[in-house]
């Protein structure tokens, strides 16, 4: 029989495979940056969020801070790369003013790491507080990345369409979710647990409302203002 470490581990590699692929699904988008060498008409914001969520959850992972969490530095410290790479590119690829705003918004986000990690280094002296201290905070900011799925939700119910919902992202995502909770389970965290739940349920609700509406949507119509899908997800 399996024992509880080596599941752990198991479910942790599948989480990270699930992840990793969801990191990598806005490389459409990217491409279509690319060949118009611009960025018009998407916006860097979710990609600049997710830079800060990944840090501080590499931060959860250090054996300082969170023993026995490698798994989730791995994916983690991967998805903070690609994500600054992509900001990178719309940083590239969007005029001054668009650019000065990136800017801003990751000097924050360096000030505001910087300031966590030295309070917790400095002032918290045992893992147990210092894992309470950055495991809410990335719970936080997981939830209010939730903000992005619950838009598109909303659209899909308006619209009676999911057309700028996609199927696979969705699934993804509920399975990401699935995978994360249960190897928070495993040995038991409850800062893992939380936001992956909630991801999961997002994840589902999503499923139900793409079969709910999938009949009534109008593939060929054309949208005036077709929004970038850019549905959140939690890597734990």
């Amino acid at each position: 029989m399996v024992d509880t470490e080596t599941a752990r581990t198991i479910i942790g590699i599948i989480g990270n495979v699930i992840s990793f692929g969801l990191f990598l699904s806005p490389i459409p988008t990217f491409i279509t940056i690319f060949k118009k060498k611009s960025a018009a008409g998407f916006k860097p914001d979710p990609y600049v969020a997710t830079v800060l969520n990944c840090a501080m959850w590499v931060f959860y992972g250090m054996p300082f801070v969170h023993p026995d969490s490698l798994l989730v530095v791995t994916i983690n410290g991967f998805g903070l790369c690609l994500e600054l790479f992509y900001v990178g590119i719309f940083f590239v690829y969007s005029p001054w003013n668009k650019r000065r705003n990136i800017g801003l918004a990751l000097l924050v986000e360096l000030i505001f790491m910087v300031v966590v990690v030295v309070i917790t280094l400095m002032t918290l002296h045992t893992t147990g507080k210092r894992s309470a201290l950055v495991g809410i905070l990335c719970i936080v900011f997981n939830i209010a990345m939730y903000t992005s799925p619950l838009t598109i939700m909303k659209r899909v119910i308006q619209t009676k369409s999911v057309k700028y919902m996609p199927f696979y992202l969705s699934l993804a995502n509920f399975l990401n979710g699935i995978i994360w909770a249960i190897y928070a389970l495993l040995k038991f965290d409850p800062y893992v647990l939380v936001p992956n739940g909630l991801g999961s349920v997002s994840g589902l609700v999503q499923l139900i409302l793409y079969a709910h509406y999938y009949k009534t949507t109008k593939w060929d119509e054309e949208d005036d203002n077709p929004a970038e899908v850019e549905l959140s997800n939690t890597h734990a």
